[in-house]
């Protein structure tokens, strides 16, 4: 029996719970098209995973850390929304020995590695899981950014953690392609976020060797620290980007909610 190999993809996992909510910061259908984006994930898929290694933009640590907890809680990481979003289950199994071998891949590789037996699923990780794979019956291990969001260490990373792909392991780098909360709905937003989410689709695009330099000098693209001021939701591209080996990526989504064009990226 033969283990597909998985691709590694980057998603956008949208704002707060809003998948589970009436409204989120505008009209209650601002999140339809990534919702319906998300649930029609797993049937892309080759097979069904055999895990899922989660790079959240909602975890960092000095060193990239894999959560070893067997059954990870929720970690409700938001604030100012209804009650009943912190009353959301997900009780998707963690993968120790996944964790551990994620770890050591990337301490082989020369990189700062370490493990936690205790961290949960943040919103980056459960929320968009909790779409694309309600059943939660799939191991998923949670991998924090390294602090200095470093993007060529990054990428470093995406390509120590290849090897898991074809052991059927899903790569999913959680973060937001435009990521400025007070850039939504402002008049200069759509034009300001479609330049920069057009010089980024021809970096993924690009062959990679050239999307590796292209990515590592992200900040050079229009309009960069206006679409992210703070790049954490954007550094786990790098990892999936590093990833996805030689072949090119490929946009798979994108939407403009709240005036905001987002993109999701996939490498197979």
């Amino acid at each position: 029996m033969t283990t597909a190999r998985q691709p590694a993809i980057f998603l956008p996992h949208g704002g707060g719970p809003c998948f589970f909510m009436d409204w989120t910061w505008g009209p209650a259908d601002t999140w339809h098209a990534t919702q319906r984006f998300l649930e029609g994930l797993a049937a892309t898929l080759p097979a069904p995973p055999t895990a899922i290694l989660v790079i959240s933009g909602h975890w960092e640590e000095p060193a990239f850390t894999a959560s070893t907890a067997p059954w990870p809680g929720l970690i409700f990481d938001y604030s100012g929304f209804p009650d009943h979003t912190y009353r959301l289950t997900w009780p998707a199994p963690g993968d120790p020995a996944l964790a551990s071998r994620a770890a050591g891949l990337l301490a082989g590789a020369g990189l700062p590695a370490a493990v936690s037996p205790t961290r949960g699923y943040d919103h980056g990780v459960f929320v968009p899981l909790k779409v694309a794979f309600p059943e939660a019956r799939i191991p998923v291990v949670s991998l924090s950014l390294a602090a200095s969001l470093d993007p060529a260490l990054h990428l470093a990373a995406g390509r120590a953690l290849a090897p898991l792909r074809d052991e059927g392991v899903l790569i999913v780098a959680s973060g937001m392609s435009f990521h400025n909360l007070r850039g939504y709905l402002r008049p200069e937003t759509p034009e300001r976020s479609s330049a920069f989410d057009v010089w980024l689709t021809r970096a993924v695009e690009s062959p990679a060797a050239e999307r590796s330099a292209l990515l590592t000098a992200w900040r050079e693209a229009p309009f960069a620290a206006w679409a992210h001021p703070r790049e954490e939701h954007l550094i786990p591209l790098m990892v999936a980007a590093g990833a996805g080996g030689d072949a090119p990526g490929k946009r798979i989504f994108s939407d403009e909610p709240m005036a905001a064009a987002i993109s999701a990226y996939r490498f197979d």
